[in-house]
């Protein structure tokens, strides 16, 4: 087989189109989850602790300059703030997530459990015995 033809396998496979899809929609839950940290989770904590907005929070290491030319060097700091944000981002995706797959595993045991309590289909030789004993039934007796 050519390296082209195990591609276009692997490639095609489901499991290949379901990764893809779980990545974009992902990608596009990462920004909801973005936008709910930011809009909504942290500002009320920012005003619990006074007002303070988390992407702001950084410590200068260097303040910003002007070198011999005129030109201005830009502060050196630690961003901390967005750290913390980026935590909380992470924290509410994981915490999501974990929800989701607990919710789809309950579903899935509660399917499990249903279809182990249904009595399985009759096979083909259950069928045809029930209908000769039926046809049986209504032959004459002698």
């Amino acid at each position: 087989m050519s390296f082209l033809q195990e591609f276009k396998a692997f490639a095609i496979k489901g499991n290949v189109i379901d990764m893809a899809i779980g990545i974009i929609i992902g990608g596009a839950f990462g920004k909801i989850v973005t936008s709910l940290v930011n809009d909504i989770i942290l500002p009320p904590i920012g005003l619990l602790v006074g007002g303070v907005n988390f992407t702001r929070l950084a410590i200068t290491l260097k303040p910003a300059t002007i070198d011999a030319t005129g030109k201005a060097l830009e502060a050196v700091k630690l961003n901390y703030g967005n750290f913390i944000q980026t935590t909380i981002d992470f924290l509410i995706i994981s915490l999501s997530i974990f929800l989701f797959i607990k919710a789809l595993n309950s579903l899935k045991r509660k399917q499990e459990i249903q279809a182990s309590q249904q009595p399985p289909a009759p096979t083909k030789e259950e069928i045809l015995l029930t209908e000769i004993r039926d046809i049986l039934k209504n032959f004459p007796k002698q």
